[in-house]
C-alpha cells in the first residue's frame, strides 16, 4: 500500500517535514510573503545587512531594523527600545558616548605567519564597511571613531596552519577605546583567526568578516577581560558561494559585556555556524545577540550558544534572530540557547525569534531552554561514588564542553578548561 504524505513525515531539526518541505500554514509553495503587513512600514532589500549606507528603519520584521552610519539616527538609547530593554545602559555611558579613543588605552599585537597581509584601512578604503553595517549607536559610534581599521588579509588558495592572533589588551579602566578589525579570507583560503580580549578598558569594537567563495573561516573571539572592563561590539561576516564559515563567542569577563554576531550570504551553497560560550558571575552581565540573514538560497546555518550562571545578580541575555527572505528557498535554519543556572538570585533571558517569508525551504527551527541541575543526571554520578560537589562539576563541564570542543585549537581549549574550573572554584559548584 502507498503512503500517504502525512505517513512520509519525517523530523528535521525537531519540525515534522514531508517530502522534505516543512509544511506551513498559508504558504505555498511559491512562498507567500508572511511578513506583508508588518514590511509595509518601509521598504526593504532583500541584498542583507552590507549592500548599501542607506539608513534602514521600521519595527516588527528584522528585515526592518535600523541600519547606518548616521549618528544622529541613533539617539541616546532609553531603555524603552527593543534592542536596548535588557542592557544596563547607565553602565554603558562611557562607550555610548560620541567620543575618541584615548591614547594607549589599548593595544594590539597581531601573530600571523608570512604569508599572511597585515596593514590597515582609512575610512572609506575598500573593503572597510563593505559587510558592517552598524545597527545600533554603539557600532556607529565605534565605526565614526576609528580613523584606521586593522586589516588581515589570507591571500586567495592560502592555507594558514596556524591561528592568526589579533590581541587586544586594556591598559586603563574606564578609558575609552574605539576599534575597528577588517578580516578577508581570499577565495578557497583557509585560516582560523583568534581575537582576545585582555584587561581593562571601556571598550567599542567592530569585527567585519569577508569569506570569498570557497574558504574556509573560523573567527573566535574571546572575552576575558577584567572585572572592570566594558565591552560592546558588532561581528558582522559575508559568506561567499560554496564557503564555510563558523564564529565562536566565549564570553568569561567584563562587568557588561554585549555583543552582537550576524551573518549573511554573498550566494549559495554556503554552511554558515555560530557558537557562544558565557559564565556569568555576580555583578556580571553577559549579553550575546546573533542575527542569520538567509538572502540567498540554499544555504545552512546553526546557530548554538550555552550559558551557565552563578551568584546573586549575574544576569546573561540571549536574543537571537534568524530571516528567512522571499528568495532563499532551500534553506536548512536551526537556532538553540540552553542555560544553567546554579545559584538563586541568578538570571538568564532567552528569546529566539524565527521569521520566515518563503514556504521552500528544507528545514527551520528554533529552541530555548533555562532551568536548574538535572537532578536525575546528579544521582547518576552520585550512586557510583562521586560526592556532589564533583558530580556538579562534572555536569556543568558536561554541558558547556560541547561548545569549547568547536574551537577546534588544544591551546586554547585547554586553557578555557581551566578558567571554567576555576569559575567553578569560586562558589563551590
Amino acid at each position: 500500500m502507498t503512503n500517504t504524505p502525512a505517513e512520509q513525515a519525517e523530523k528535521v531539526a525537531g519540525v515534522e517535514v514531508g517530502e522534505r518541505r516543512i509544511s506551513i500554514p498559508g504558504m505555498t509553495e511559491e512562498g507567500e510573503n508572511l511578513a506583508a503587513a508588518t514590511n509595509a512600514a518601509a521598504d526593504h532589500s532583500h541584498g542583507g545587512l552590507g549592500e548599501s549606507k542607506d539608513l534602514k528603519s521600521g519595527s516588527g520584521s528584522r528585515a526592518n531594523r535600523r541600519t547606518g552610519f548616521d549618528l544622529e539616527s541613533f539617539p541616546e538609547p532609553t531603555g524603552r527600545e527593543e534592542e536596548w530593554r535588557f542592557t544596563p545602559l547607565k553602565k554603558l555611558a562611557g562607550v555610548l558616548s560620541d567620543a575618541p579613543t584615548v591614547d594607549e588605552t589599548v593595544t594590539y599585537e597581531v601573530t600571523a605567519e608570512d604569508a599572511v597581509v597585515v596593514s590597515s584601512l582609512a575610512e572609506g578604503t575598500a573593503p572597510r564597511n563593505s559587510v558592517l553595517q552598524p545597527a545600533d549607536r554603539a557600532a556607529v559610534v565605534a565605526s565614526k571613531n576609528a580613523p584606521e581599521a586593522l586589516y588581515v588579509q589570507v591571500p586567495a588558495d592560502a592555507e594558514v596552519a596556524d591561528p592568526i592572533r589579533v590581541d587586544i589588551t586594556g591598559n586603563a579602566a574606564g578609558q575609552r577605546a574605539n576599534s575597528h578589525i577588517v578580516l578577508e579570507a581570499g577565495p578557497h583560503s583557509k585560516a582560523v583567526f583568534v581575537i582576545e580580549h585582555r584587561g581593562s578598558a571601556d571598550f567599542n569594537g567592530n569585527v567585519e568578516v569577508i569569506v570569498r567563495d570557497g574558504a574556509d573561516v573560523k573567527v573566535i573571539s574571546l572575552q576575558r577581560w577584567e572585572d572592570d572592563a566594558i565591552h560592546v561590539g558588532q561581528h558582522d561576516a559575508e559568506v561567499g558561494r560554496d564557503a564555510s564559515y563558523k564564529h565562536v563567542a566565549v564570553t568569561l569577563g567584563g562587568s557588561v559585556v554585549r555583543l552582537n554576531a550576524n551573518f549573511r550570504y554573498a550566494a549559495e551553497g554556503a554552511e554558515a555556524e555560530m557558537y557562544g560560550l558565557y559564565f556569568a558571575d555576580s555583578g556580571q552581565h553577559l549579553e550575546h545577540r546573533t542575527f542569520v540573514d538567509h538572502n540567498s538560497p540554499r544555504n545552512t546555518s546553526n546557530v548554538l550558544y550555552k550559558g551557565a550562571l552563578q551568584g546573586e545578580s549575574a544576569r546573561t541575555v540571549w536574543i537571537g534572530d534568524v530571516l528567512i527572505r522571499k528568495a532563499a528557498e532551500g534553506t536548512d535554519s536551526y537556532e538553540k540557547n540552553q542555560n544553567l543556572v546554579l545559584t538563586d538570585g541568578a538570571r538568564a533571558d532567552s528569546v529566539p525569534n524565527l521569521e520566515i517569508e518563503t514556504g521552500v525551504i528544507e528545514g527551520a527551527g528554533h529552541a530555548s531552554s533555562t532551568g536548574r541541575f538535572d537532578e536525575n543526571h546528579l544521582f547518576y554520578l552520585m550512586a557510583r561514588g562521586i560526592p556532589e560537589k564533583e558530580a556538579r562539576q562534572l555536569v556543568v563541564r558536561g554541558f558547556l564542553n560541547e561548545i569549547i570542543q568547536k574551537i577546534g585549537v588544544e591551546s586554547i581549549e585547554e586553557s578555557l578548561q581551566e578558567a571554567l574550573e576555576n569559575e567553578l572554584q569560586i562558589h563551590g559548584h
